[in-house]
């Protein structure tokens, strides 16, 4: 079994490729949106790529149906008793009122102190942005190291709320990070920082960048799959 990607506007398409003894080349997408690949023994690459591109559209569209049944985390509240994130792990969450505006964590709990319960929110969202940016520059420092080998390194690396995006890489080097990745595991904000290294060495997502990227984590898919699912 092999990895392979396919570019379709701005998605990529990941899939397994299997190679059978069957006659004719079959895709399928799974509910838990794996695409998969089967074609006869000793069909080219170049001709299962045209036949995945062709079948895109129609990838895309059972991709999005199966993501309609996957659960969505519901809003937090801020209140003790609910459970919250931090680097892949579930922690407990207790808010007590207090003299101090607080946040630390222990064991398996995270605990607020606060003068008012409404400020729970923003202390933690404040708590986290704190935490995002020493992690991750723990995090960065030895694969800015590692990639210093290919002749590049980032400007610097900036925290930055969006919507819909884990990073991103601009054009002067800088590097940018959702601080919401603080919530996943290490391997997941591992992954997103070499995904934007890879992009400073090539800018675009053709095949160099993604062998580049496998070379560099060759679990990344892994990591990716469990950052999309972990933080849907």
């Amino acid at each position: 079994m092999k990895h392979e990607t396919l570019e379709f506007g701005s998605k990529t398409i990941a899939y397994e490729l299997t190679f059978s003894d069957r006659k004719t080349l079959g895709i399928s997408v799974t509910p838990n949106m794996d695409v998969k690949v089967t074609a006869p023994e000793n069909t080219s690459l170049e001709k299962i790529r045209e036949k995945v591109r062709k079948k895109a559209p129609w990838i895309l569209k059972q991709t999005s149906y199966f993501l309609a049944f996957h659960p969505r985390t519901p809003k937090k509240r801020f209140v003790s008793g609910e459970s919250h994130l931090y680097l892949g792990r579930q922690y407990k969450l207790y808010v007590v009122l207090g003299k101090i505006e607080e946040v630390r964590y222990k064991g398996r709990s995270i605990e607020i102190t606060t003068t008012k319960k409404s400020k729970a929110e923003k202390l933690m969202t404040v708590w986290y942005r704190e935490r995002a940016k020493i992690k991750f520059a723990e995090i960065a420092e030895p694969l800015i190291e590692r990639f210093k080998k290919h002749g590049v390194a980032p400007s610097n690396i900036y925290l930055h709320d969006m919507p819909k995006r884990w990073g991103s890489c601009t054009p002067t080097g800088r590097i940018i990070l959702n601080p919401e990745l603080i919530k996943a595991p290490k391997h997941c904000i591992e992954y997103v920082i070499v995904h934007e290294l890879c992009h400073l060495v090539h800018r675009n997502h053709n095949q160099k960048f993604f062998d580049l990227q496998t070379k560099e984590m060759p679990d990344w898919r892994k990591w990716k799959e469990r950052l999309e699912r972990l933080m849907a």
